[in-house]
């Protein structure tokens, strides 16, 4: 019997030679990479060069358009320049669901928003909006500024919480609530800071820097905390004797019991993945989305008196001393309903959407495209759609006035 042994030289040539060969690999992957990513930015090149545009960098897009807090200024700006479409290199793409699954969840939640389901969540409204009006109440003796963002905040959560998850108690009093408050406006700030950086697109890249990747991360992980303790509450209630068979005894379930007691076309429950992001995607947006639109409408009336005095009096004749408001109620106040409207055209909670679609749209002139990004802060600015579209005017929304019925679209449009 004989045995062989490598020397160390034939060793560490082994090494190399792997190593190198390695390299080479890689090298030829990234080169692979490079050229898919090459030939796929002229492909968009090629289908979008007929369409107008501001001038782009070859690797920053029209990053560089965009000053820090004057994002929206900058796309006032385009409408001027470009009142119907242009390209726009900046946003990286995003995937929460395949169109499958997205479809089928949505048609499973529809229930959820029925009118009838709705109308006795007013007074659940106006108890939490009684609750900050009474903290407001306490503030307002101090003689010193409020900032009402966060309470407003503070209350549509609170009204989130009880109208679409069954909970029991006011989140306006828990300092958890509160933090959870805070994360969400920090995530709010990081994603403008997301977009903003070419590098940061890459969510590899952006989870190793130090700070807004670390902290988006850790922000991140504290909504997801909440979502699930939400969540865990909800079906340990459910669990108690004779609880489910009361829910499932109910004529219209809430948004979360929808979820836990739904079954897929195969029989089988929501995955805790899709259930946790269902109820993630709503708990963000349902608050926060409604909170800034609040805070908008009672900026524009602060700042114009007017029309703010004239939807008190029609409030106060209608609901008279102190009586609660009811759903009856709410078509009862044409000119306050206009003045929100206004508001919203003016200060839209959501600035702009996207859709990814299905099949590629073809426009009149031949050109053609397959994603679609939509300014809703540039529509309602704009002076082709709107006349003097920066004046604060809630007569636009009077009865019979002439509108395209997609000219106005505070919280985007059509199917979802």
């Amino acid at each position: 019997m004989s045995f062989s042994v490598l020397s160390p030289s034939r060793l560490l040539g082994g090494i190399s030679g792997l190593l190198q060969a390695a390299s080479l690999l890689i090298l030829f992957l990234l080169l692979l990479k490079a050229a898919r990513l090459y030939l796929q930015r002229q492909r968009l090149l090629k289908g979008l060069q007929q369409f107008p545009s501001p001038p782009s960098h070859w690797l920053y897009g029209q990053n560089q358009e965009f000053q820090k807090g004057q994002e929206l200024q900058q796309i006032l700006k385009w409408v001027e320049r470009f009142p119907g479409t242009c390209p726009h290199w900046l946003y990286p793409r995003v995937h929460d669901f395949c169109r499958y699954t997205w479809f089928q969840h949505q048609r499973m939640l529809t229930p959820a928003f029925h009118y009838d389901t709705l109308k006795p969540y007013v007074g659940l409204m106006a108890d939490s909006m009684q609750v900050m009006l009474d903290k407001w109440e306490e503030l307002v003796g101090q003689d010193s500024p409020l900032e009402v963002s966060e309470h407003i905040s503070l209350m549509t959560l609170d009204i989130t919480m009880k109208c679409a998850f069954s909970h029991q108690g006011s989140v306006q009093l828990d300092r958890n609530s509160q933090s959870y408050i805070q994360v969400i406006g920090d995530l709010n700030n990081l994603i403008f800071s997301h977009l903003r950086n070419p590098f940061h697109h890459n969510d590899t890249f952006y989870s190793l820097t130090h700070s807004d990747g670390c902290w988006n991360h850790n922000a991140c992980q504290l909504t997801h905390q909440h979502t699930d303790q939400v969540i865990q509450l909800r079906k340990a209630h459910l669990q108690e004797e004779g609880e489910l068979e009361k829910v499932r005894r109910k004529r219209h379930l809430d948004f979360l019991d929808i979820l836990l007691l739904a079954k897929m076309e195969n029989g089988s429950s929501l995955s805790n993945k899709d259930l946790c992001a269902e109820v993630d995607t709503f708990m963000f947006e349902g608050h926060n989305t409604t909170a800034s639109g609040i805070s908008w409408i009672l900026y524009a009336l602060a700042t114009h008196p007017k029309q703010q005095q004239r939807c008190r009096e029609e409030i106060q004749g209608l609901l008279g001393d102190g009586a609660s408001i009811t759903w009856d109620h709410l078509d009862q106040m044409p000119y306050t309903t206009m003045c929100i409207k206004e508001a919203l055209k003016l200060y839209q909670p959501v600035p702009g959407t996207g859709r990814e679609l299905s099949t590629p749209i073809t426009f009149p002139d031949g050109c053609s495209c397959i994603t679609v990004v939509l300014s809703i802060n540039g529509l309602h600015h704009n002076p082709k759609v709107w006349p003097n579209p920066e004046m604060f005017d809630p007569s636009r929304f009077a009865s019979g006035s002439a509108q395209h019925s997609h000219a106005f679209l505070p919280f985007s449009g059509g199917s979802r």
